[in-house]
């Protein structure tokens, strides 16, 4: 099983680079990249890449990192529901990214394909895929959730057919902000703690889900980001953008699984806005398209 590794490994830095290709394409300005290594005597080994782009025309903050690290002990976030690998030491690789447009039409994207291998004293390697997309609008265009959730859809179709409606039911659940009582977004698919059919099933999932990427959001940002907008929903942007940045502090299982583990803290909070707001009690004046994004798609519902 370990030399199938650096065919992951291959795959991931390839897809990272394709991801931030198209992208630097449709802003125009590349992403900066920031190579690291993690030095002898720290909590972790390993390395990475992150790519960042900021202060773009069509990106506010882009972030896609790779990483690929070793560590003595896996942290709590990756054994609350695997409590016989407490203890485990444990190889972890991914991408990982998160994209904040500067139109408020265009909307935030999170992407992220992983593999973990925990390897305990006296056992066999334990293996496990994860990753998945969600999609998190500030004004809600139907046609853009229906394509987000079909090529989701289409990506996991080889692998079965109950593959979408439970990855997408799963992501659901996951992103959402349990002290708000709403979902970060419309929602995409989400999967974690998967090895069905093995590693080369499994791993051909996880490739379809991160080649599908691309065709998924490229479409909804080039219709978005030329979309005329002024003071007020620059102001709706930021105070949507607070909801983001309340889920991955506080309940993402990636920033905390980064977090505790002694990972590269820069690079963990890439996938935070620039900029965003917080007001006491904010809503929208009904009849408005600000309340109508939390009527009609800040909301658990089956867009395909």
């Amino acid at each position: 099983m370990q030399s199938r590794v650096p065919e992951v490994r291959a795959w991931l830095q390839g897809l990272q680079q394709s991801i931030t290709r198209a992208m630097s394409e449709v802003d125009g300005q590349a992403f900066a990249a920031d190579t690291w290594r993690k030095e002898p005597g720290e909590p972790l080994q390993g390395d990475g890449v992150t790519m960042i782009l900021e202060g773009g025309q069509v990106f506010e903050r882009a972030g896609c990192g790779f990483s690929h690290v070793t560590g003595p002990k896996l942290p709590p976030s990756a054994t609350q529901h695997r409590p016989e690998l407490v203890g485990a030491a444990f190889e972890a690789m991914g991408v990982s990214l998160v994209f904040h447009p500067r139109n408020p039409y265009a909307p935030t994207v999170h992407m992220n394909v992983r593999m973990l291998a925990a390897l305990p004293k006296d056992a066999e390697p334990v293996y496990w895929f994860g990753g998945g997309m969600d999609l998190t609008p500030y004004y809600g265009f139907e046609e853009d959730a229906k394509h987000f959730h079909a090529t989701c859809r289409d990506a996991l179709a080889p692998f079965g057919a109950d593959k979408y409606p439970r990855f997408k039911a799963w992501c659901d659940d996951y992103f959402f902000l349990k002290h708000r009582n709403e979902p970060r977004g419309v929602g995409g698919v989400f999967f974690d703690d998967h090895f069905e059919g093995g590693f080369a099933q499994s791993f051909g999932m996880l490739r379809s889900v991160g080649e599908a990427f691309v065709p998924a959001y490229l479409p909804i940002l080039r219709r978005r980001k030329d979309t005329p907008y002024g003071e007020r929903e620059r102001n709706w942007q930021l105070l949507r953008r607070g909801r983001y940045v309340e889920f991955n502090l506080v309940w993402d299982r990636g920033t905390h699984f980064g977090l505790q583990s002694g990972g590269r803290t820069e690079s963990i909070l890439m996938s935070m806005p620039p900029l965003a707001s917080w007001a006491y009690q904010a809503a929208p004046a009904p009849g408005t398209p600000e309340a109508e994004l939390l009527r009609s798609f800040v909301v658990r519902k089956d867009w395909v």
